[in-house]
């Protein structure tokens, strides 16, 4: 697996195992760590001082910002209806599809094993746990988890009244 010429690294980037990655057509922030078995797509853009921990596939339509924590086997998606071939049978093509964007913002973490679907924003300094699949939009400072992730905490504020579970039973869905 390459890191390809098209790649953009900043500054000080430390890529652990370079023969472990498949980097092609990406920018990657100063000072940013990147784990082995990790894939990063064209037109994906990591910020500085982030983490990206192993095993994990940011594709492309993806944007990361500064100092973000990607744990182990996060996986993001660019198509909210995949499918292998066009209406007439024939393979997709880049033409098929369209690339639904996502944004991480700034100081966000994302825990191990957690699926992003397309067209999201996680917003800054929020925190999404372990094993969650994120369906909807994160709120910046909110911490959720579950499946589907749900406000947990910090945002949770700013829910309608009718949407807050009574005191110890779960978060409202996102």
């Amino acid at each position: 697996m390459p890191i390809a010429s098209d790649v953009q690294l900043g500054r000080d980037v430390k890529i652990f195992h370079p023969d472990l990655v498949n980097l092609y057509g990406c920018r990657i922030g100063d000072e940013t760590r990147i784990g082995t078995f990790v894939e990063i797509q064209i037109g994906a853009q990591i910020g500085a001082r982030c983490k990206i921990s192993s095993h994990s596939f940011i594709c492309e339509g993806v944007t990361i910002e500064d100092e973000v924590f990607i744990g182990h086997g996060v996986m993001f998606t660019n198509d909210r209806r995949p499918k292998a071939t066009t209406s007439e049978g024939k393979l997709q093509g880049p033409d098929d599809w369209a690339v639904e964007p996502t944004h991480v913002g700034k100081g966000a973490s994302i825990g191990s094993n957690v699926t992003i679907l397309c067209g999201l924003v996680i917003g800054a300094g929020a925190i999404v746990g372990a094993g969650a699949v994120v369906t909807k939009d994160v709120p910046a400072g909110a911490v959720v988890a579950g499946v589907p992730a749900r406000v947990l905490s910090g945002a949770e504020a700013d829910l309608p009244r009718a949407g807050r579970p009574p005191s110890g039973q779960g978060g409202s869905p996102i």
